[in-house]
């Protein structure tokens, strides 16, 4: 942010930095909120969003959720066992040792733990200093320490609505659920002041669009169940059999009722 309020003579029209003057540092920003506390944190995006809807820049209508996995600021090869409190090394020194191998060497150690399968678990393993913190494989394919973070988006004007903070070893269908309450949350609380609420839609949050990632049959249920209609794309599982049972579509409509408007057509 700071390279790029540098860099760009748009941003710095905007945000009234001459040409002959530098913006604020970026560690005025990094240190400063890691001073404020989360509730602080939520008054003043709560705040926010109160003006982006006075302004007619917050509708409230159709929800887009996605998640991104960020690596952690903290080193894989520092995590311990939750049970013993072993670091990795002195593990596989163990396992080593339980094999026959009285003083193994680095290279003894590194082949046992190429050798090993499921080297490492959440359940087993976390980081001392990052709890929270998630062993997962990123999108380039390397193991790393991760968190995830999940955006929820009024689609209609690109204003955040809400942020979440999951474990990054949870799937995106049973994270969904928090991120649509936060969200619906903050869109309540905007909407309490009569500037704001006018600017809005008047039937409240109506739509959800997501990837296949979060599709499921249990979450387009509860979302039919509380009036929210859905955009979520089925991912191709193969042939199912499973009968005496309803699938749904993106529409968040029975199969069954597809099926029977194009007998009726026909």
């Amino acid at each position: 942010m700071a390279w790029r309020a540098a860099d760009s003579l748009a941003l710095r029209s905007f945000l009234r930095i001459g040409l002959d003057e530098a913006p604020p540092d970026h560690s005025t920003i990094s240190r400063t909120r890691r001073l404020i506390d989360v509730e602080t944190h939520r008054e003043v995006f709560t705040w926010v969003l109160g003006v982006l809807a006075e302004r007619g820049l917050l509708q409230g209508k159709t929800l887009g959720i996605d998640a991104t996995t960020l690596e952690a600021n903290a080193a894989l090869r520092s995590i311990v066992r939750r049970d013993s409190g072993e670091s990795y090394p002195e593990f596989l020194t163990k396992l080593a040792q339980e094999s026959g191998i009285a003083t193994p060497t680095r290279e003894e150690l590194a082949r046992l733990d190429r050798k090993r399968e499921k080297k490492s678990s959440n359940q087993d393993w976390e980081h001392p200093h990052d709890p929270d913190a998630r062993i997962t494989k990123m999108k380039d394919g390397s193991t790393h320490l991760a968190h995830k973070a999940e955006h929820a988006v009024d689609l209609e004007t690109g204003a955040v609505v809400a942020v979440t903070v999951q474990g990054a070893d949870q799937g995106d269908t049973t994270t969904l659920q928090e991120t649509f309450v936060e969200a619906a949350e903050q869109l309540e609380a905007v909407g309490k002041e009569p500037a704001a609420d006018e600017q809005m839609n008047a039937q409240g949050l109506e739509e959800v669009v997501t990837d296949k990632g979060y599709h499921s049959g249990a979450m387009l249920e509860d979302l039919r169940a509380i009036g929210v209609r859905s955009y979520i794309p089925e991912p191709h599982r193969g042939t199912q059999l499973i009968p005496q049972r309803c699938t749904f579509n993106s529409r968040s409509t029975c199969r069954c009722d597809d099926d029977a408007d194009a007998a009726l057509a026909s």
